[in-house]
């Protein structure tokens, strides 16, 4: 808690207060009244709720490379692993216990309402900072600064002032020029695409494959929980020779791996989805650490993260759809994992160009 109240505030209210009203910004499911509608209020409250909540995700989204690149601006990868790790953790979770909640409390109702109550939690801990930080504004000093004295931070918040000043005229039409915007765009809509496609057919491949329905669930449990800590760790490879070549890489090759291991040997699911998923884990991290570091002032990290995330998403939303029609049209999942590989191939090749700074 402490560290959580110690992080300024200074120019950012209209920031927090978004992200008090999006409380748990991914813990999914997310904010606790879209999540209660969906649960209590029939069919028309199924998709009303689901709209809401998924609104609240894709701005809470693009909120936090924002976030992470004025708080944290030199730890922008190990802020954006933990918030990763965070939502992984709340995905996995949900899965694997929804079955039993529902069976112990007698419907999927009861069991999807109880997800609401995280997102308070969360509501509160943000409301803590944000008093926090309006009491040290009141006193004209930040909460870093208790008797505003200039410190390595306040150092740091000017230098970073003066780059966002030098670079306030730039606009949507400069940053849709820039060749670096589409290569992030990429990059993120390729690991979203293998992502959630995998999520959507992984437990359908492993019964194809002769794995009984459980054991296919658990399969997918350790695709997405395995990312908590393949996020952690590749933060590390962030600066290798100075670029994020090393960890874009390094992030996107083992999709490839377990999309030509599902192909050749389905009997090893569990190994390809060990693999696949510390791919996946890794790759977001870099994906949203990418929008905010290649972000070249407050604004313009905004601009990418909202352009990045709604082309990206845009083009992971095809990818299940995609992977379903092919193997409806040719009775298999061959040519639909070859398809989904060539898929994390690009993203290898996206990598090279992405992980090179555009400065």
């Amino acid at each position: 808690m402490k560290q959580l109240l110690n992080v300024s505030n200074r120019r950012s209210t209209g920031i927090w207060a978004a992200l008090i009203f999006l409380v748990a910004l991914n813990l999914r499911p997310a904010i606790a009244a879209g999540d209660i509608i969906r649960s209590f209020a029939g069919e028309t409250g199924v998709w009303a709720g689901t709209v809401i909540f998924a609104s609240a995700i894709a701005v809470g989204n693009v909120l936090v490379p924002v976030v992470a690149k004025r708080d944290y601006p030199n730890h922008v990868a190990m802020a954006t692993g933990a918030y990763s790790a965070c939502i992984t953790c709340g995905s996995a979770l949900a899965g694997l216990t929804a079955s039993a909640m529902a069976e112990v409390w007698g419907g999927w109702r009861h069991a999807l309402a109880f997800w609401a109550v995280p997102p308070l939690l969360v509501a509160l801990l943000w409301s803590c900072r944000i008093v926090h930080s309006w009491r040290a504004m009141a006193f004209g000093r930040t909460p870093e600064e208790p008797f505003a004295v200039p410190s390595a931070s306040s150092v740091s918040d000017a230098s970073s002032e003066k780059h966002d000043i030098a670079h306030a005229g730039e606009s949507m039409a400069s940053l849709l020029r820039r060749p670096m915007t589409w290569w992030v765009t990429l990059f993120m809509g390729t690991q979203s695409s293998a992502f959630y496609t995998m999520s959507n057919w992984m437990p359908s491949v492993s019964e194809h494959a002769g794995f009984s329905a459980t054991v296919a669930g658990v399969h997918l449990f350790v695709f997405q929980s395995i990312g908590i800590f393949s996020g952690l760790l590749i933060p590390k490879l962030m600066h290798v020779r100075g670029n994020q070549v090393c960890a874009a890489l390094t992030s996107s090759v083992p999709m490839v791996i377990a999309g030509i291991g599902m192909m050749v040997a389905p009997v090893a699911m569990p190994v390809w989805a060990f693999i696949g998923g510390a791919g996946q884990g890794a790759s977001l991290v870099v994906a949203l650490a990418l929008i905010a570091m290649r972000g070249r002032s407050a604004s313009d990290t905004v601009r990418l993260s909202g352009l990045a995330q709604s082309a990206s998403y845009l083009i992971a939303s095809m990818g299940p759809l995609l992977f379903g029609v092919l193997c409806q049209l040719t009775g298999s999942y061959t040519v639909s994992l070859a398809v989904m590989t060539a898929i994390a191939v690009a993203q290898c090749a996206v990598a090279m160009l992405v992980g090179r700074s555009d400065e």
